[in-house]
């Protein structure tokens, strides 16, 4: 029996190198549709992507209380930060597919312990959490750190802090899909990058992020994004997002 197999996946792959001796070389190449060119630069966001911050101005943000008054952070030597109580900011712009990269900085005198040391947040479709939580000797909840999506997702490793202080998240986003019913017919999808080491690596989102209970599966849209006041002096620079189609 095991003789007649062996013949026969022999047979097998004859014929499947026979067929292949068919095949041109140029039969399994095409030159369209060409791909669009995107120029990149040292230090600097591909020449497609949308600047959301620069470091000079917020005309790409408003306050998160009603979508409409100016954002009231502080900006300083090219950085954004946190002006605790005004509220968070989000994006005028609203987003479904996309990478999104932007930097982040614990503040500089560290107080308190768990949640309240260094804690902001961004929010996908102002809907979904990536953490921003200073990590270093910092005992919390593994769903609640630096990296994690809130309540939902530990990240694969723990990353601390480079040298400078400075952090980076990048963010390729999926977003979830609803039938015209509003019934869920796709789940989100993220991969994060922390200082260039993968912690989430397409992982499913289970709903909106709650910090009680579990998550909610809400129909919608195209949605922004948002930075958290958490009531700490988080900075954040260098914020980039490029759609994908």
């Amino acid at each position: 029996m095991l003789k007649q197999t062996l013949i026969i996946s022999m047979l097998g792959m004859a014929g499947i190198c026979q067929a292949q001796t068919k095949f041109q070389p140029q039969d399994t190449e095409f030159y369209s549709p060409v791909p669009p060119v995107v120029k990149t630069f040292a230090n600097k966001a591909p020449s497609d992507a949308i600047i959301l911050f620069d470091g000079k101005d917020l005309g790409e943000w408003v306050s998160e209380k009603d979508g409409k008054s100016p954002a009231a952070w502080t900006i300083s030597n090219g950085m954004l930060t946190v002006k605790p109580q005004t509220g968070g900011i989000r994006t005028k712009r609203d987003f479904e597919d996309f990478q999104l990269h932007l930097e982040w900085r614990s503040p500089e005198v560290i107080k308190g312990e768990g949640q309240g040391r260094g804690n902001s947040g961004v929010f996908l479709q102002g809907k979904y959490e990536v953490q921003v939580l200073d990590n270093d000797d910092n005992k919390t909840y593994v769903n609640g750190q630096a990296g994690s999506l809130y309540k939902q997702s530990a990240p694969l490793v723990e990353v601390r802090k480079p040298e400078n202080g400075w952090h980076s998240y990048d963010i390729i986003y999926s977003a979830p899909r609803f039938n015209e019913n509003g019934r869920l017919i796709k789940r989100g999808m993220v991969t994060v990058l922390h200082n260039g080491v993968l912690v989430q690596n397409n992982t499913e989102l289970q709903g909106t992020t709650e910090y009680i209970g579990m998550p909610k599966m809400v129909a919608h849209g195209r949605g922004p994004i948002a930075l958290q006041d958490h009531g700490d002096l988080v900075s954040f620079r260098n914020i980039w997002i490029r759609e994908l189609k």
